[in-house]
């Protein structure tokens, strides 16, 4: 249980080639915020149709989550990748029942600007 290391880098205009295999931890320009649905992100089909991926399993968010959104990115074969590309897209679900606020003050990566690496490390936030 130990932080991960990342290396922490700005794609640049003429865009950055991702490879295969390799994991890259990124972020939506965009910060979401709802206090009664519940948000969920995906890829686009165009990326897909590409090779590529950008969540591995953290594609629902929680009621209360304020933030930008770390995306998990993977490609099957290289590709080029720019800045400001639109590769994801959020919906928003209707939650039955009453609404648990918890994540707005116990998230773990509630109010996150950056790219941010797995927080697993941490444990169960005190609630």
């Amino acid at each position: 249980k130990k932080q991960n290391d990342t290396l922490e880098f700005t794609i640049p205009e003429e865009g950055f080639l991702l490879k295969p295999g390799v994991l890259y931890i990124g972020r939506t320009v965009e910060r979401t915020w709802t206090d009664k649905f519940i948000p969920m992100i995906n890829g686009r089909s165009s990326g897909g149709r590409l090779g590529l991926s950008i969540h591995i399993c953290a594609g629902f968010g929680d009621v209360g989550f304020d933030g930008t959104w770390t995306l998990e990115i993977t490609c099957v074969e290289p590709l080029i990748i720019y800045p400001n590309a639109e590769i994801a897209q959020v919906c928003y679900f209707k939650p039955k029942g009453k609404i648990k606020k918890e994540y707005l003050y116990h998230g773990r990566y509630n109010k996150q600007e950056d790219a941010t690496a797995s927080r697993f490390h941490l444990g169960k936030l005190e609630r």
